[in-house]
């Protein structure tokens, strides 16, 4: 599982047109989900993503986490993060889930991060969307749970 992290302002994502996920001040999070990904894997993003200390304390150094801040959440499946670009000039997206499995186990994580009580919108899975955010920093992390 790949995770791109941004801190936020503000953040949305529409599908033509409709928005279908807002958030105020948190975390924008784009999903890769890999073959090898399993509910474990999900339990321990889960953990990571709400106990992460990068957002800042009153000294301003990040110190303090998602839960602590009762950050929001934006979560965009992109399965593209799992792609491969080592041979050749087209990606190779071999280590990405197939596609209903991968709904399935993003669905199941947006109900583990909904149940630390933290407001949780998201992307629409295998639709185009356009994502607008405001970094607040910037402040952008990459995670790669296993």
């Amino acid at each position: 599982m790949k995770l791109v992290l941004q801190r936020v302002s503000q953040a949305q994502a529409a599908v033509e047109g409709e928005i279908v996920g807002r958030i105020g001040a948190g975390l924008v999070i784009l999903v890769g989900l890999a073959r090898s990904d399993t509910v474990t894997t999900l339990q321990r993003a889960t953990d990571q993503v709400v106990h992460l200390r990068i957002f800042p304390d009153g000294q301003g150094k990040m110190n303090r986490s998602a839960l602590e801040i009762q950050a929001e959440l934006l979560i965009v499946p992109q399965f593209t993060l799992l792609a491969s670009t080592a041979q050749g000039r087209r990606p190779d997206f071999t280590a990405a889930m197939e596609a209903s499995l991968a709904r399935e186990l993003f669905v199941q994580w947006i109900g583990q991060l909904a149940a630390t009580g933290l407001k949780v919108a998201q992307g629409r899975f295998q639709t185009h969307m356009q994502v607008t955010l405001v970094n607040d920093g910037p402040v952008t992390l990459v995670l790669e749970i296993s």
